[in-house]
């Protein structure tokens, strides 16, 4: 399928999302469309797949003009999409959810899963995308989730594949299977639209590269050009890709954690013994594989999970199975890992998200009272010194990018006193403008002298910010390092090796 968007522009009221944008997808390719959180990128595609309607511009399906009411018009083109968040119903099946909304029958109007089945496997053969079609997707890991999604897409004969910023949730293991995924597909003579904003991925498997910024197409590139001058094209202004950090001598320690063993949501063991000191003055970055249980350590030092057994001392002060209100008081920081979820209360304003954690503490509340005039200054102050890209602080922070509403959260939790800072997975799905900011601001605050314990699944993000590097696996702690071991150490420790079989392999 040859795909053409020409002079797309989409409105929402005075706002110009897309202003313009053209673009041509070869059969066979996989076009890169590059840019920050909110360039523009994800209503450019629901514009393609039916989901929202241009204003202004046509697209073109082998030369033909077209036009979709709906994804039900643009699936039936042949344009499947992959969206970031799964479309999926976790109760189902995988041949159910393959089939929903486009069920085989046989006699009698009954439902026909035997085929269902029979062709989820052959076109699981065809491009390597194995998966059990009578798994319930609950029980499925992100990864194979994924595949369903695709699953779906190819299912329906699609000839052009939209995938939505499609590694925000995966492992690098993960990423690595979907890369070889796509280019499969492509050789199989499938266009591909692959949205990002992850500079590695896209040079590693594009073949052409079209970068927007604030809705706008800035240019082209082949996966040849340099990352740093992809960056600056997507962010209009030279992007420091790397994390400059000074030295420095460590304190005493500030959270200290003996023995923890802390249950998962299903009661199993989740953390086992784990052990750890957080120093005056340093990065601890915490790393491993997604599901090795960080996040339930983070949860249960933040008093969001119940520790089962060993402590949690916060400056000598024992904090274990305290309330999150007490912990926050008690001088803990906490960029959890799902923003939305854990971090921001979505239907309210950026002003109240600045104040979540002191809302009834002076100067922002007297005698039982709210004082908005406060409220409404320490919102703008943070926006203006974190750089904060909001129309208003009484705008709902909803409508702000990952990248912004993840602003909110660094700029509440470092803009009062902290003994520690913990932050979980702090730039997952964030652009390269935005890291590289998230970075600077958790490096200034350990050169002021204080704790941070930061959990990541990027190894890039652990390398780049830790003075001392541990490594999680099953629960444990499976060795500590020094940002200097190589990749490869670092890998052996979070497949489950022990620091000793690491040295023997060196």
């Amino acid at each position: 399928m040859r795909l053409e968007l020409r002079g797309i522009t989409k409105r929402f009221g005075s706002f110009t999302a897309n202003d313009r944008i053209s673009l041509t997808v070869e059969p066979g390719q996989i076009h890169s469309l590059l840019g920050e959180n909110g360039a523009g990128k994800s209503t450019l595609m629901n514009v393609l797949f039916g989901l929202l309607h241009a204003e202004e511009g046509e697209i073109l399906i082998d030369g033909e003009p077209v036009r979709f009411h709906d994804s039900g018009e643009a699936v039936r083109r042949g344009i499947g999409m992959v969206h970031q968040h799964f479309m999926l119903v976790p109760v189902f099946t995988v041949a159910e959810n393959v089939v929903l909304g486009f069920e085989p029958t046989k006699s009698l109007n009954r439902i026909d899963y035997r085929h269902a089945t029979d062709e989820i496997r052959r076109v699981s053969r065809e491009f390597n995308l194995e998966v059990d079609p009578d798994a319930l997707v609950e029980n499925l890991p992100v990864g194979l989730q994924q595949r369903v999604e695709i699953l779906k897409a190819l299912s329906h004969d699609a000839e052009l594949l939209i995938l939505d910023e499609p590694t925000a949730v995966l492992t690098p293991q993960e990423i690595d299977a979907l890369m070889a995924i796509m280019r499969s597909l492509a050789a199989a003579g499938k266009s591909i639209l692959f949205i990002t904003h992850k500079l590695k991925e896209v040079k590693a498997v594009a073949d052409v590269i079209t970068i927007i910024r604030h809705g706008q197409v800035v240019g082209t590139a082949a996966p040849s050009a340099t990352e740093s001058e992809l960056a600056s094209m997507m962010v209009g202004r030279d992007v420091e890709l790397t994390v400059a950090k000074e030295p420095i001598t460590p304190g005493a320690a500030v959270l200290e954690l003996r023995d923890l063993v802390v249950r998962d949501d299903r009661g199993l063991t989740a953390v086992n013994g784990v052990s750890l000191d957080v120093h005056e003055g340093e990065i601890l970055a915490l790393a491993g594989v997604q599901g090795n249980g960080q996040t339930e350590l983070v949860e249960a030092i933040a008093g969001m999970r119940p520790i089962e057994s060993g402590t949690v001392t916060l400056n000598g002060r024992d904090i274990t199975n305290r309330s999150p209100r007490e912990i926050l008081d008690a001088g803990l920081g906490h960029i959890p890992e799902d923003r939305q979820r854990d971090g921001l209360v979505m239907a309210l304003s950026v002003a109240d998200n600045l104040v979540l954690n002191t809302p009834r503490r002076a100067p922002f509340a007297r005698r039982g009272t709210r004082n908005l005039v406060a409220v409404q200054a320490n919102a703008e102050r943070l926006i203006a010194d974190f750089d904060i890209r909001a129309e208003s602080p009484r705008e709902p922070v909803s409508s702000l990018s990952g990248g912004n509403q993840q602003k909110v959260i660094v700029a509440r939790e470092l803009s009062r006193p902290l003994q520690v800072l913990v932050a979980s997975q702090p730039t997952r799905g964030l652009d390269v403008g935005s890291i590289e900011y998230v970075h600077r601001q958790m490096v200034e605050h350990r050169n002021q002298g204080h704790a941070t314990l930061v959990v990541s699944s990027e190894l890039d993000e652990v390398l780049a910010l830790g003075d001392r590097i541990a490594v999680m696996y099953a629960g444990r702690i499976s060795g500590i390092v020094d940002p200097s071991a190589s990749r490869e150490t670092i890998g052996l420790l979070m497949a489950g090796s022990s620091e000793e079989d690491t040295r023997v392999v060196a």
